[in-house]
């Protein structure tokens, strides 16, 4: 796996505004993306399941189209959606990109900035590729906000024309950007990353809960921590939310993080390797998901940690 710290085609990617963008996903990265191309002054098109979604879309440079075989008229399409299923519908599914590009002679290029099954994504790049759409991924580090701010990090993966004739995108979402090599590569980065990510969230969480039961001011040792040889970028990412126990603004969700975490222990369990600590905190999210929790912000796990109690008797702190 190839790394660097900008992908070949960064030296192209200038804003051209006579470049249309669909995107399919108009969620928190969907609507992310949107504010990154809009301030790189790209027109834009967006579809969403949801009317609600496509009509908080609409707006000076933006057009909410009615079905989602209408994005195969745009240059680029980026899409943001949940998972790997909705990534195959969107494209090869009943109306999806494939079929409305075949039929009206287009050939956009399909940008999954989703977190997927690398397998299938690589997959499906190779049906797409026979079938002529062109196709690349660049999965998002980051949350929306992050993203929203352009300071995410775009891993990107696909051949290079393509990634050539989506470079004012690319550049647009994620200024910094790490190029890996063929379909798939992207999302294999991503659920590494995720990993380390996700159990920095749950080492924070934990250690507030202890810091709190000892008697210490959360919001004071969140500062202690960021100063400290324990730090992460996590802490000023999420660390108030945990502190403060308030879940808003919204940036990454509950089911978001165990649906990562499940591919992540699928992926291990198919090469042979045990994820202990992954599999402790894909537990601790199945159980805010039971208790209704999926769509609280994934700082949440602070609130799961702090659910835990041991059998024996406790004090609270003098």
């Amino acid at each position: 796996m190839e790394a660097s710290v900008a992908s070949p085609m960064a030296s192209a990617a200038t804003s051209d505004a006579a470049l249309r963008v669909g995107i399919a996903g108009l969620g928190l990265m969907g609507t992310a993306c949107a504010t990154r191309l809009g301030g790189a002054g790209l027109s834009m098109a967006g579809y969403d399941v949801d009317p609600a979604r496509r009509s908080a879309f609409a707006g000076p440079g933006r057009t909410a189209v009615a079905e989602l075989a209408d994005l195969a008229d745009c240059d680029v399409v980026v899409l943001a959606v949940f998972d790997t299923a909705q990534v195959e519908q969107v494209i090869e599914g009943d109306g999806g990109l494939l079929g409305a590009a075949q039929r009206k002679g287009r050939k956009p290029v399909v940008l999954c900035v989703s977190t997927c099954d690398p397998d299938r994504i690589a997959a499906l790049g190779e049906r797409c590729a026979a079938a002529g759409l062109p196709f690349a991924e660049m999965p998002i580090s980051g949350t929306s906000g992050t993203l929203a701010r352009g300071e995410a990090v775009g891993l990107v993966a696909g051949a290079d024309a393509d990634l050539q004739r989506a470079a004012p995108v690319l550049e647009a979402l994620c200024p910094s950007r790490h190029f890996l090599g063929a379909i798939g590569n992207g999302s294999r980065a991503k659920l590494a990353v995720n990993l380390v990510l996700g159990l920095n969230r749950a080492a924070l969480a934990e250690g507030l809960v202890f810091a709190g039961g000892l008697g210490l001011d959360p919001e004071r040792f969140l500062d202690v921590l960021i100063g400290s040889a324990a730090y992460s970028r996590v802490m000023q990412v999420k660390g108030l939310m945990m502190a403060t126990r308030h879940f808003e603004p919204l940036q990454g969700k509950v089911d978001q993080s165990l649906k990562d975490f499940r591919l992540i222990l699928e992926q291990a369990e198919t090469r042979g390797q045990a994820l202990p600590f992954a599999g402790v905190y894909a537990e601790l999210l199945d159980g805010c998901v039971a208790r209704g929790e999926a769509g609280r912000d994934n700082a949440f796990i602070v609130e799961a940690i702090a659910r835990c109690r041991t059998s024996g008797p406790s004090e609270s702190p003098t």
